[in-house]
């Protein structure tokens, strides 16, 4: 089978590569196909960034760039998108980019490996702030630099980069160039082929007929994990159906009662909304993975996939999270946490597809924490996940919601804890006996991130600081301590 051809936007011109193998990797496409060897390999899994690469596509008239890592990137996944390498910046007379000029000013490069992906993480800064006119904070420049790693440098000078770009000349994309050849972009330039390796479809009409049709394909979004698959353990599938461009899919809705999240909304669009009606949840967004990696994956992926130790299933649980399968037949909905049959497994039949994650609003009193425990603060998986949602009346527990990760074959819901409890006294007497309880309720396993024993310790640990935090106490996590401002 012959795959259709990608075409996307670089360098002033529509490229178009025709017989790109439907499980090819957009790192592997560049470094190998186009010649473009300034995009390094680093890990192959999208957690150091040397790979990183800039996206851009059409958000109605408006161009919307994101740094993604290229290497558990699906090349197909960018067609109809501009793309900017490393190579992209300078100028044509060979003026440095302020994204590399300030790098080179501030020493920002040692060995030189990992440089590349911070430019391009600089570049999305760049163009997503100092091109309109928003200067970048040192504390900016760390949140949404957390998905590079840097082994040699150090990264002061780095960060320094990042807030001196705006002292530099402005360096400015043509836009209205890039708009017009995104929507001619738009336009097919040959009939979709039917049984193509790789399907887009851009309905969720067509979406459903397809996975009727090939129940067996490989369903991807932003392939945060499946690149994965295909990097470590070499997999290869018959057939991709990718779930991005469905238009339905991409949006949020806002009603009275309930938050309905595409499964094809970007993690960071996602986060974005729930932030909107709880602030609070703003560390916790950060520290999902590194900024590239929520640029390209989903919600409805993370969900889907259905891993132990995926950081949104818990707070979903906690929140009281429904979704919605559909299929060419019939729709259904249900409670996140009855997703899960055992590990990664769940009860999504064949024709069917993750749709939409519906999240009720906040109500008046709730008091939602979710925390994440990981070897490494930035751009790391959890080892013990746990976020509780609780209201207290006169005393008393008048509900109480918990959902904890990395402790069991899936996500799951504490359901003992949480009956004891509900309607019980909220006093530190309750959260002892409930600290033990939670601490037995699972049997977690040892592995490289932690020992059983270690889960289940920091699990209970976990709701006493729940706790603390719930009477006022403050500076008790990382969240809340802030290095103090250097004496010049």
């Amino acid at each position: 089978m012959k795959t259709q051809p990608i075409r996307f936007f670089r360098r002033g011109q529509i490229v178009t590569l025709d017989g790109v193998d439907a499980n090819r990797t957009l790192l592997d496409m560049l470094r190998e196909d186009l010649a473009c060897t300034g995009t390094k390999e680093g890990c192959g899994e999208g957690d150091c960034g040397a790979c990183t690469v800039v996206l851009a596509e059409l958000q109605g008239e408006q161009l919307r760039y994101r740094a993604v890592n290229s290497c558990i990137r699906l090349a197909h996944s960018i067609n109809g998108m501009a793309l900017w390498t490393i190579e992209d910046l300078a100028s044509p007379d060979g003026s440095l980019h302020p994204a590399q000029e300030a790098m080179v000013q501030c020493h920002g490069s040692q060995c030189g490996f990992c440089t590349p992906g911070f430019v391009m993480s600089l570049f999305g800064m760049y163009q997503n702030h100092t091109a309109k006119g928003q200067p970048i904070s040192r504390e900016l420049a760390q949140e949404e630099l957390s998905g590079n790693l840097c082994r040699c440098t150090g990264y002061k000078p780095i960060l320094q980069a990042a807030q001196n770009m705006d002292h530099l000349p402005m360096q400015r994309v043509d836009e209205a160039t890039v708009v017009a050849r995104l929507q001619q972009l738009a336009l097919p330039a040959t009939t979709p082929t039917p049984d193509s390796p790789y399907l887009a479809p851009r309905t969720l009409a067509d979406l459903l007929r397809a996975r009727a049709q090939y129940p067996d394909a490989q369903l991807v979004a932003g392939c945060t994990d499946v690149g994965l698959w295909v990097n470590k353990l070499h997999m290869q599938f018959g057939r991709v159906l990718d779930t991005t461009r469905v238009a339905e899919l991409r949006r949020i809705e806002r009603y009275p009662n309930h938050l309905a999240i595409g499964a094809a909304v970007p993690l960071v669009d996602a986060f974005a909304a729930l932030l909107e009606s709880r602030p609070e949840l703003k560390a916790f967004a950060q520290r999902f993975a590194g900024l590239p990696v929520r640029n390209s994956g989903t919600l409805g992926g993370n969900v889907a996939n259905g891993s132990p130790i995926g950081d949104s299933m818990p707070l979903l649980i906690a929140l009281g999270a429904n979704v919605v399968l559909m299929s060419a037949r019939a729709n259904r909905e249900l409670p996140l946490e009855d997703l899960y049959i055992g590990y990664r497994k769940n009860v999504i039949a064949k024709d069917e597809v993750l749709a939409w994650i519906n999240v009720p609003q906040p109500v008046a009193g709730e008091f939602l924490r979710v925390y994440k425990i990981s070897k490494r603060y930035d751009d790391d998986i959890s080892a013990v996940c746990l976020a509780v949602a609780l209201r207290v009346y006169d005393g008393r527990v008048t509900s109480v919601s918990i959902g904890a990760g990395g402790v069991a074959a899936t996500p799951v819901r504490a359901r003992k804890t949480e009956t004891l409890l509900r309607h019980a006294p909220w006093s530190l007497a309750t959260v002892r006996l409930a600290m033990d309880n939670l601490r037995s309720e699972f049997s977690p396993i040892s592995d490289m991130r932690a020992s059983a024993a270690y889960r289940s310790e920091v699990l209970g640990n976990l709701l006493q600081r729940f706790w603390l935090e719930q009477q006022g106490m403050q500076a008790i996590n990382l969240e809340t301590f802030t290095l103090p401002q250097e004496v010049a």
